[in-house]
Parts: C-alpha cells; structure tokens; sequence
C-alpha cells in the first residue's frame, strides 16, 4: 500500500501526528466506477487477534445500583490497527428498486408518520430484529429516499446483543472500527457514546456556548459511512435529543448559479484534530489507527436515489481544495452557517426507551445536544456504522484526485 507521511500540528500535545495517506484510485461520476481495489498485497490485520496485547481500560458503572448493561460500557483498548483498504460497496438499496413494493416492510406498521415534509419519518409496530434480507434491503432504500427513520418499540432489536447488531450492520456494508472511541470488550466495530456524572473520559467544550457540533460520521475516511444505526441504551429522563438535517435540501435552497460552482470543488476532510484530542487524553487517550485525509466533492451524488447533496461539515472538513485561504474559508463559512441555522430543512429526534434510529450518513448531517449536565444522568449509546462507497461527485468527470 503506498502511503504518506506529513506532520500535523493541531494541537501542542502532538505536534508529530502522522497523516496516513489512504490508497487511492481515479474516480469517475459513475456510480459503478466509485470503487477501488486494494492492491493485491494489502492486507488488514484482525481486530480481535490484534488485542491480544491490548492494556484495556473501561468506564466504571455509576453507584445506584446493577447496570444492565455494564458488559457493554466503553473499553478503551491502545491496539493499532492498519490503514483500511478501499472495497466496492453494493448498495442494498439498489437490491430494493427491482423488488415489487420496495416498501413492503411497513406492512406490518401500526403508524407511520413524517417528522418533516423533507426528513425523517417515525414508524411504530415494525420489528427490526424480525426483518429477513429483502425487508433490510426495502428499510435502506427506504432510509436514502428520507434520510432518518425513527423506530419505536424495539427493545427485541436491543436485547438481541452485540452479536446481532453486528449481522445487521454488515448487511449494509463494511462495518466501520473507529480509530479513537470506546467500544464493547470483543467488539470494535461498536462506537459507543457514553457520558455520566462519574466517568473519568467524560468532556466538556469548555470554550464554546453550546455543545451543537454538526457533522457527518468520520466524513475523513475514504469511504465514509451510508446507512447508520444508533440507539441508546440508557438515557437521561429529559433531554440528550439529536438534531439531523438534509443535506440534499440545505443544497435545495442555494441558488441555481451557486450551487453550479459548488459542483466543481472538492474538500479536504481530516481525522487529524479528533486523533490529537484523544491523544492529549481526552475520551479515552487513545489512537488505534494513524489519521488520514481524504478529498471529497462538496457536493455528492447518492447511487440510489441519484439525489445532490451537500457534503461539508465544521467538525471534519478543513478546506477546499485549489482556492486561496480567504475564498475557502469564505465560502466554508457561509456553508457552515447555512447548515446550522437552516431550521427548515432540520428534524429532531426525542428518544424514549426501544427507540432505534437510522440515517443515511451520505445525506444528512447531525448534532447530539448535551444539555443534562446538572441532572448527572447516564447517556449510553450504541452506533453500527457501515461504510458505503467513496463519495461519487455530482459533477461528472470532476476528479478527486491529484
């Protein structure tokens, strides 16, 4: 695998931290050529053999009493992992579209309801844990053509364990290690979220005015997250909602002139500042794998629905790639604020107990909200994160490359 080095300086607790430099391929706006093989002697060591040799360290249960879900708190293991290859993905979704009533799954709904004309729709009375290969493929097309659905009454999916969570996410694609979180013991593909009055990794942004973090999920990797599954196993009794946006209607609202020329830039998004605030021992204190950079288009074609969408964020984009530092900034800026203040395009979920939430990580951004900082109460979440295919322009003939 051809790699390379350069030194990062994001923050003075690792002035050294290495870019790791993904294998790359020409991209065309093809949906079928947005893949690449890994080169023949690529190969990627086991999770679990590698931590064989881990010094773990875990998240210990708050005192009020048995936490039944302590076998799953956050397990901080320093194992390193190598760089991922790239891989095709195949789009469950596109499995969807030849079958007769792609929406066949919501036969068995006892209520189903639009959170937005634009985004999201809640959905009562289906069992996801019952759901067979083609109602999967039916809930990922179903996923791409509103961007979030809201599960009510799934602690049959919940209950199935870690085992389970994982067979469900690989029918979506490669499932996902992240380089920095806490994960279940034996399970890195496991991203947890967890927050309590006691945990010694908690964090706080001491030098913001809100917690409201807009992003798309490791939006740095090559071939970021498609469809992504997220639930919460405890939860505060009020507040710790998620706010989601579409990023195909953010896109929607820019000027036809404007949106044009956004079709021709492409971004740098990098890992390197979540790497240098987990190394300075901040969630966990630790970096599995060397953070990378990635190009992507600013504006992506999803190989589904064939919808636009915007694709930057504030928490992983850094800038665009071929304009002066003023015109990036500028033109990030005025993006940046048009995501977060574009309430019409936004929709927020409020969790209850079984609640399992899906998104397509390509077309939407999101911002948890920690907001139940006095109470103290436990926030513990589970995410399964496939990664989908490299981001596909959409432009046709812009390329990601050199």
């Amino acid at each position: 695998m051809s790699t390379t080095t350069v030194e990062t300086a994001v923050q003075s607790s690792l002035q050294s931290l290495p870019i790791q430099q993904p294998y790359s391929a020409p991209i065309t706006g093809n949906a079928n050529d947005a893949t690449a093989q890994a080169p023949a002697d690529a190969t990627v060591q086991s999770p679990q053999a590698a931590q064989t040799k881990q010094q773990p360290h875990s998240a210990a249960p708050i005192s009020d009493g048995p936490y039944p879900y302590e076998h799953l708190l956050p397990h901080f293991s320093d194992v390193k992992y190598p760089p991922l290859t790239p891989f095709e993905h195949a789009d469950p979704g596109l499995r969807a579209l030849a079958h007769p009533n792609p929406r066949a799954f919501l036969d068995a709904a006892t209520h189903v309801s639009e959170l937005t004309p634009n985004l999201g729709t809640e959905i009562h009375g289906v069992d996801l844990a019952a759901l067979d290969d083609n109602a999967r493929d039916q809930v990922a097309l179903e996923v791409a053509k509103r961007g979030l659905l809201v599960f009510r009454d799934q602690q049959a999916y919940i209950d199935k364990g870690p085992d389970f969570w994982l067979e469900w996410g690989r029918h979506f694609g490669r499932l996902h290690i992240h380089p920095t979180s806490g994960h279940p013991a034996g399970y890195p593909e496991i991203h947890l979220v967890y927050k309590d009055a006691h945990a010694s990794f908690n964090f706080h942004i001491d030098d913001s005015t809100t917690s409201t973090v807009w992003h798309s999920d490791v939006s740095y990797e090559r071939q970021p997250p498609g469809l992504t599954t997220f639930f919460l196993l405890a939860s505060p009794a009020t507040g710790g909602d998620t706010l989601f946006t579409s990023q195909v209607s953010t896109l929607a609202a820019l000027s036809a002139p404007f949106v044009a020329f956004l079709r021709t830039l492409k971004a740098v998004h990098s890992g390197a500042e979540q790497a240098a605030f987990s190394a300075a021992g901040r969630r966990g204190g630790v970096v599995r794998r060397a953070p990378v950079e990635s190009v992507h288009p600013v504006v992506r074609r999803h190989p589904v629905t064939r919808q636009e969408a915007l694709y930057v964020n504030r928490q992983f984009t850094r800038r665009i790639v071929g304009l002066k530092r003023e015109e990036s900034e500028n033109i990030l800026r005025f993006l940046y604020e048009h995501i977060e203040r574009a309430g019409d395009c936004q929709a927020r979920v409020r969790w209850a107990p079984g609640t399992v939430v899906l998104w397509d990580n390509r077309v939407t951004a999101h911002s948890a909200i920690v907001d139940y900082h006095a109470s103290g109460e436990r926030r513990h979440g589970a995410r399964i994160a496939p990664q989908a295919e490299r981001p596909i322009p959409a432009l046709d003939g812009l390329q990601l490359d050199g």
